[in-house]
């Protein structure tokens, strides 16, 4: 079994990965030399913390051992480790992606999996 890591992501963002069959990352993951993860009981704080009250996002979930070297469980917020990963995320590790819509209280709404 695989342990998921996820990526919160704008749609058309993902959409351009998907067509590029590779994502690159987003502006901020450029800025600071890596793509951004999050485990899964970390993915609602980051949801709330930086994409609050934002339509058109995806969650993309992510096979953390397909991803190598490449990804460094490294300390962030709160002193929490977070999965960075350096180089491009492949779509061969994709486990999969859904939207993740507001709700009626306007905080995002996720699929069950996610605690």
């Amino acid at each position: 079994m695989s342990r998921k890591i996820y990526k919160i992501v704008r749609t058309p963002d993902w959409i351009s990965a998907e067509k590029a069959g590779v994502f690159k990352g987003s502006p901020d993951d450029a800025r600071d030399g890596f793509v951004h993860f999050s485990a899964s009981h970390q993915v609602r704080g980051t949801a709330a913390r930086y994409f609050g009250g934002q339509e058109g996002l995806m969650l993309v979930a992510a096979d953390a051992s397909a991803l190598g070297e490449a990804l460094k469980w490294e300390t962030s917020r709160g002193g929490e480790k977070f999965p960075h990963l350096y180089g491009d995320l492949p779509m061969s590790a994709i486990v999969w992606t859904t939207p993740i819509p507001l709700g009626p209280d306007g905080q995002h709404v996720f699929p069950d999996e996610i605690p």
